[in-house]
């Protein structure tokens, strides 16, 4: 597609080959930085220990070398599990039934599954809202969504090294780290895609490093280094990773010397619809004001307080 149209197309945020190809180079380097996933598993995998349901047939969304099954073992009455990624080789290395497909463009008919899972496995689609309509089309009603990304605090540290140290050696900025969801948005766009029951909730986790360098090193690792379809295809300059390095370590070393990175990891927990659910009150059946509740005065619209 011509840059032009890249420009122009308010949907394509990013390069899915390029997504594939950091995941491929992240099983070459042998996996040695899960630790951000293997936390988001766990914590997936409490959550569901929590609901007091049997899910027989499952989705893995982002299933990298079977990391989140391996944790499930079983749990949550689950019988069926599909992995699913979006790099082959990832899927690969995961338990069948596995398939390669792409959480923008899902091969299942609609009530397929009574559970879809995802560790860290959002953040890279390029059309959110559609992607979460088209998952609640494969629940069976009823089903559970219960899926991580990273959220809009994420990495903001680097970020802003990156955008200052561009702008003091080369005059101008690029995007070099990814966007992220602000979690506080992301309720909303459930109930736009028709789900039941939204809750969305957020976590911080703070990773230290020995500098910036040992941070990109790591992500590299992760396979979540920048796949932002805009950024620059050019090597970078040397002067400008030095100057981020450096603005890196001033404003974010802690008295040890070493550097703190935030990652937020936003968890999205919503149901396909059924009559079997809660349903809020209708407006106005409430029994009791809130004034009385309150222990307040009430007023009617447009008077003030006082009066």
């Amino acid at each position: 597609m011509p840059k032009a149209e890249i420009a122009q197309d308010p949907i394509r945020v990013f390069d899915l080959p390029a997504l594939r190809a950091r995941r491929a180079r992240a099983l070459r380097l042998g996996l040695r930085a899960e630790f951000l996933f293997a936390e988001g598993a766990e914590r997936l995998t409490d959550r569901l220990a929590d609901i007091n349901r049997r899910f027989p047939r499952a989705l893995d969304l982002a299933s990298r070398d079977g990391l989140l099954g391996r944790q499930l073992a079983g749990r949550g009455g689950i019988e069926w599990l599909v992995a699913m990624d979006l790099a082959a080789s990832f899927a690969r290395r995961a338990p069948a039934p596995r398939l390669v497909a792409e959480a923008e463009a899902l091969p299942f008919a609609p009530g397929s599954f009574d559970l879809v899972l995802g560790n860290l496995a959002l953040h890279g689609v390029n059309d959110l809202p559609g992607t979460l309509l088209q998952l609640r089309h494969i629940l069976k009603p009823d089903g559970l969504l219960l899926v991580s990304l990273l959220g809009g605090d994420t990495l903001h540290e680097l970020r802003e090294a990156w955008l200052e140290a561009e702008s003091n050696v080369e005059g101008g900025a690029s995007p070099r780290v990814a966007p992220f969801a602000d979690p506080r948005d992301l309720a909303g766009l459930l109930q736009r895609a028709g789900f039941a029951l939204p809750v969305v909730d957020s976590d911080r986790i703070e990773a230290t490093y020995a500098d910036a360098l040992a941070l990109m090193r790591d992500l590299r690792q992760m396979g979540e280094t920048n796949a932002v379809l805009l950024r620059r295809r050019n090597f970078t300059r040397r002067a400008t990773l030095l100057e981020a390095a450096a603005i890196y370590q001033s404003r974010f070393a802690g008295g040890d010397g070493r550097i703190r990175a935030t990652f937020e990891i936003a968890t999205l927990t919503a149901w396909a619809p059924h009559e079997s659910q809660p349903k809020p009150l209708a407006r106005g059946s409430a029994a009791a004001r809130l004034a009385e509740a309150l222990g307040t005065r009430e007023h009617p619209a447009g008077d003030k307080a006082g009066r």
